[in-house]
């Protein structure tokens, strides 16, 4: 074998090297794997001020399918965020408006993004994540979000509003409009908020558990996150925390046993600059 091919078929049998990945220096992020938001709405609460004090923007853009009146869209403020079976999970009793639209122009305009400037927090219900991206990406109201995660705010979702928060957008199909393409040229951006990160969501009660794969072979020095449903993780700069109940799968382009992930469980931590996990009492990457 000649001596100058050694050195690189060995640095080719070597891990990559981990790509940092962030959450907002002075903010907070909320994820959420969606349907249940019972621990996590009164957790968001608390983040954003207090149920007195907290000023709420809600953005049902995912949700919303067909024209509605400012009346109809006021719902979003006091109705259950939980799925059926679920606990109550509602904004009622806080300071709260409802911010909607499907047209760019208009999200672009220094009056609909007006109320982001006083916000203390921002929730972004589940649906539809290419809804979200086609209405709010490059916009003055995204501006005003990432404004006010400097300003030390939180940024909470589940579902589509999870994986619209990640840097890489799965599932963000709109022709077709179907949920199971992970990989949708030109529906692949989400806000950013999390960078260099792909976030899968209702992983155990909908079987994705391996759905991630074909999004890391596309990008192998990105992180992926994969949230069993009902399960929520906060992110804070390079630190992530597993709020639970259930798992969340960590995709590091690493073998775990035959699989690309590992799982993390409530109370541990990943430093996401570094993707090294510290685990709380459990058996440490246990399945």
């Amino acid at each position: 074998m000649r001596r100058w091919l050694l050195p690189i078929l060995l640095l080719a049998a070597l891990p990559l090297a981990a790509s940092p990945s962030h959450g907002p220096k002075h903010g907070y992020l909320i994820i959420s794997g969606g349907m249940d938001y019972h621990l996590d709405i009164p957790r968001f609460i608390r983040m954003a001020g207090g149920r007195e004090r907290a000023r709420i923007v809600v953005i049902p853009t995912a949700d919303v399918t067909r024209p509605e009146t400012p009346a109809q869209l006021a719902r979003f403020c006091t109705q259950s965020l939980s799925g059926k079976g679920f606990p109550t999970a509602t904004f009622a009793g806080t300071h709260c408006t409802v911010l909607h639209t499907t047209r760019r122009a208009v999200a672009n305009s220094r009056a609909f993004a007006a109320p982001l400037a006083r916000a203390t927090g921002v929730w972004l219900i589940g649906g539809r994540q290419w809804r979200l991206a086609d209405a709010y990406n490059g916009t003055r109201t995204l501006r005003a979000i990432f404004a006010l995660l400097a300003r030390g705010g939180v940024v909470g979702g589940g579902s589509a509003g999870a994986s619209i928060q990640a840097s890489f957008m799965v599932r963000g199909s709109e022709h077709p409009n179907d949920n199971r393409i992970m990989m949708a040229p030109g529906h692949e951006t989400g806000f950013g908020l999390f960078t260099n990160v792909a976030i899968d969501q209702h992983v155990d009660a909908r079987h994705r558990e391996n759905d991630l794969a074909v999004v890391m072979r596309a990008h192998p020095g990105m992180l992926g996150l994969g949230l069993d449903q009902g399960t929520s993780i906060t992110v804070h700069g390079d630190e992530l925390i597993v709020n639970g109940p259930g798992r969340v799968a960590v995709w590091d382009h690493k073998n775990h046993g035959g699989l690309g992930y590992y799982y993390l469980r409530t109370g541990d931590r990943l430093n996401t600059a570094t993707w090294v996990p510290h685990y709380a009492h459990h058996t440490a990457g246990s399945q």
